[in-house]
């Protein structure tokens, strides 16, 4: 291990995987190093054997069905199919390592009972979600996004959507609050209303990048791969590898080596490895990351679908804040056999949110009841980290926790951010041109 690397890299997290892969397909010299024996760090997906002996809870029963069927992941996402992620996966061709099958529906909790969530002008007429006269206002507003272009005002309705709030943008159209609730948190998927004073052209897009991931696959806007997340960090440490990337599982991180106070290399084991930065996820520098939130988890295993999402085999539940009298949304996301993460005849659902209370296990009860009956279950509480500095002073640059949010969109950003720390452009997300070879 005495040797010299453009990066060293630690932790094998999904975000520190795809810098790896992204960094040497460019050319650099990387080393990527973890102390655990596994891929995925806080973006793992264990199986059963390993999930009980992780959260120290002894056997699981023989009911539960074996050990090796079961994929859980420890962060619950899903991958937007016209978002950022795609586009990384695609331009990278970790694809080739990886199969996705779509997620069957999105659904919104609303005075307690579940809807699926209208993404076009004609779902929105058919929506049980609303009465007949706020079915025409969002259905006009739902036109007017798909419409929109920015370089064309005669689209914008004499908005200036860099200016005006997205809670006026709303009221423009005459939406209700228990409309404008389901299109923010539901179809935006922010976690909380702060958007509404901010201006609303972001919150426009993020409503028709739900829109047009949709229509990819008509039932919801979300994919995810077979066998579980832990496979995308894999991929990327496969593509790392292709291009001389270098592995190494299971090594404690003794000592980060400092000269005149930049980071040049790291310690494990009595041998050093030197480099010209580091990059990695925040528990490796508990010194240079500020705590930022909590996040709340339950990992429950069923032995049937979530009630009311048509027998789904995989779903995604968004309950508003507002529907229980919270500052964030909670979180469901739930998927099954038909993705490889567990035997046939049981789901895994996951409940997540940010802790808001001192019984952050009592704030996840509105999902869980969503739920039915509870085989088994797995909470978890984590801090989440962000960086104090950008890296350009001690060359050690740090990637964000995950949040509880319910795709990669955040986390995404996050890695472009990072990456242009380190190389000071924008990463370059062009799709690959296909050969004819390709193409027969």
């Amino acid at each position: 291990m005495n040797e010299e690397y453009d990066c060293i890299i630690l932790g094998t997290g999904l975000k520190e995987c795809i810098l790896s892969g992204v960094l040497s397909v460019e050319g650099k010299r990387v080393l990527h190093m973890d102390r655990n024996s596994y891929y995925g760090g806080d973006s793992a997906s264990l199986n059963l054997n390993q999930l009980f002996e992780k959260f120290g809870k002894g056997t699981p029963g023989a009911n539960l069905g074996a050990s090796r069927d079961y994929n859980v992941d420890l962060i619950p996402k899903f991958i937007m199919s016209s978002g950022q992620l795609v586009s990384i996966l695609v331009k990278t061709d970790v694809t080739r390592y990886l199969d996705f099958k779509a997620v069957d529906g999105s659904y919104v909790c609303h005075s307690g009972s579940l809807y699926k969530v209208p993404t076009t002008a004609g779902e929105a007429l058919k929506s049980s979600l609303m009465g007949i006269l706020e079915k025409r206002r969002c259905s006009k507003f739902l036109e007017y996004v798909g419409n929109y272009d920015e370089a064309n005002p005669k689209t914008h309705d004499g908005l200036n959507l860099k200016v005006v709030t997205a809670k006026a943008l709303f009221e423009h159209f005459g939406l209700k609050p228990d409309t404008i609730d389901f299109i923010g948190h539901a179809m935006a998927l922010y976690y909380n209303d702060d958007y509404l004073t901010k201006p609303a052209l972001p919150a426009l897009l993020r409503i028709r990048l739900y829109g047009e991931a949709v229509m990819r696959y008509g039932h919801s806007p979300y994919i995810y791969p077979l066998y579980g997340l832990a496979e995308m960090p894999q991929g990327f440490a496969r593509l790392s590898a292709i291009y001389g990337g270098t592995y190494m599982l299971n090594k404690p991180i003794e000592e980060i080596i400092y000269e005149d106070g930049k980071a040049v290399g790291v310690k494990s084991e009595g041998e050093v490895a030197r480099c010209k930065f580091l990059v990695g996820d925040p528990s490796y520098f508990p010194d240079k990351v500020q705590k930022a939130g909590r996040v709340v988890s339950c990992i429950c295993i069923l032995s049937h679908p979530i009630p009311n999402t048509s027998d789904a085999e995989s779903a995604q539940i968004i309950i508003p804040q507002k529907e229980v009298k919270r500052r964030n949304d909670i979180y469901i996301g739930a998927v099954s056999a038909s993705h490889n993460v567990a035997p046939k005849g049981k789901w895994i659902a996951i409940v997540s949110s940010n802790v808001e209370t001192s019984n952050p296990e009592a704030e996840l009860d509105p999902g869980l009841k969503l739920l039915g009956a509870i085989e088994d279950k797995f909470y978890s509480i984590r801090d989440v980290y962000e960086p104090i500095s950008d890296g350009s002073k001690d060359n050690i640059y740090i990637s964000k926790s995950f949040d509880p949010e319910t795709h990669f969109g955040d986390s995404c950003n996050d890695i472009l951010q990072v990456y242009k720390r380190i190389t000071g452009k924008d990463m370059d997300l062009t799709p690959p041109e296909k050969d004819g070879k390709d193409e027969q």
